[in-house]
């Protein structure tokens, strides 16, 4: 084992990446944003191949990743969403199942998926985490493309 510690890769550099996005429609204002967010922090990153998808909802979201990870097109998925509180016991429901199906589909293709769907209290929350959370999302997919790739290139 060794003694390394970690280290943040501060120079990410996508180039030559392709990257897709899962956005929700529900909450599309929060979501739209996440994904400008996410595009942008891209762009930054010199990926120029980015593919975006629109699903009706956060629970559809893990079926599509799935697809697209399996369709062996893609370095890093990320998917976006907004789950809000309401009245009702369905935003546990949505939240756990959403946020369950990403994880499961980057584990069984493995293809790295950033989770980017928010699961707050109240459209506020989440309005405060839409530009900072896309943007980490994108980070964490182009950083992860690359720890993969460099885990292949070393077999």
């Amino acid at each position: 084992m060794s003694n390394a510690t970690p280290t943040c890769i501060a120079n990410l550099d996508g180039a030559g990446l392709t990257i897709g996005i899962v956005s929700s429609r529900f909450n599309a204002e929060i979501c739209q944003a996440l994904q400008a967010a996410a595009v942008a922090e891209l762009q930054r990153l010199h990926v120029k191949n980015i593919r975006a998808f629109s699903v009706p909802g956060a629970l559809e979201i893990p079926l599509t990743l799935q697809t697209l990870a399996q369709s062996g097109k893609f370095d890093a998925l990320i998917a976006l969403g907004a789950v809000i509180r309401g009245e009702t016991y369905h935003f546990e429901v949505v939240s756990n199942d959403a946020c369950r199906g990403v994880m499961e589909a980057q584990l069984v293709t493995g293809v790295p998926i950033a989770n980017g769907i928010l699961t707050v209290e109240n459209d506020a929350q989440a309005r405060a985490r839409q530009q900072q959370k896309g943007a980490d999302c994108a980070a964490a997919a182009v950083e992860m493309a690359r720890l993969l790739q460099n885990f292949r290139n070393e077999r």
